[in-house]
């Protein structure tokens, strides 16, 4: 199993962050997820008012607060695709 996966993390507006990233966490409308590398792909529904936290392999924590949108985990990374989105700690 890899140790870390291509991690994006785009709003309508921009970009916000893309590296590799040892885990991810965020919340769907089906309950909260912990993504780690070699996860099996799924596609979901963001929910609304909750935090998305991306550990990086280099760095601190960024945490985002998203406002709707949907999570893509894929073989070759995470896509995070939110409606808004605005980060309230680490990189931007």
């Amino acid at each position: 199993m890899a140790d870390s996966m291509q991690v994006e993390l785009v709003s309508i507006e921009k970009a916000l962050w893309s590296g590799e990233a040892k885990f991810v966490r965020a919340r769907t409308v089906e309950g909260e997820l912990g993504i780690l590398p070699g996860h099996a792909p799924l596609l979901g529904q963001l929910a609304e008012g909750h935090p998305v936290r991306i550990d990086p392999v280099n760095g601190a924590s960024i945490t985002v607060n998203v406002d709707g949108g949907f999570l893509s985990v894929r073989p070759d990374g995470v896509s995070v695709l939110a409606e808004s989105a605005e980060v309230v700690s680490g990189e931007s």
